[in-house]
């Protein structure tokens, strides 16, 4: 808001009103640069998640890239450049367990409890893209679902949704 003296003159009051607009324009392409800057915190703090799920066995393999890049397209509609360029940002990101804070913080900040809930989905998908669940990849997923407040009993409907779309039996279950 422009303060304006308490004797002015209809001339002053124009210009204090057209200050008081340029004003307000510059602030909303400001917040405008600020929430596109931060719908890009989003995509990397997601991406670095996917990456550092896929990392837990201590290699990404070309199936766990695939569908994290396959994941990132869809859920940011991001072109194919787009997604390569996300990827390549969050595989030089990652620096282990210091770093789920923040990016889990950024989650759960700006993401509902509906997304937060896709995004353990989302890291679901990731680890069983080699068709088995690794401890390191388990307790990651206990962690981060902790991290984002997702509740146990979400992140296991999650993981069920996971290993029925991918055709993978519960091999916490057994067979009668």
């Amino acid at each position: 808001m422009i303060n304006r003296p308490e004797s002015t003159t209809r001339y002053d009051n124009r210009i204090y009103g057209m200050l008081a607009r340029l004003k307000a324009l510059f602030t909303d392409e400001d917040a405008e640069r600020m929430g596109r800057r931060s719908h890009d915190e989003v995509q990397l703090a997601a991406a670095t998640l996917l990456v550092e799920a896929a990392r837990m066995d201590d290699r990404i393999g070309p199936n766990e890239r695939a569908r994290i890049r396959t994941m990132l397209e869809q859920r940011f509609s991001l072109t194919d450049p787009e997604a390569d360029s996300l990827l390549a940002a969050a595989e030089t990101e990652t620096e282990g367990p210091a770093q789920w804070h923040r990016f889990t913080s950024t989650l759960k900040d700006r993401f509902s409890e509906e997304e937060r809930i896709q995004m353990i989905e989302m890291l679901w998908e990731v680890v069983y893209a080699d068709g088995e669940l690794h401890d390191l990849e388990a307790s990651l997923l206990r962690r981060v679902g902790g991290l984002l407040y997702v509740s146990d009993r979400d992140r296991g409907a999650a993981r069920m949704r996971v290993l029925d779309r991918l055709g993978i039996a519960d091999p916490t279950i057994e067979a009668p």
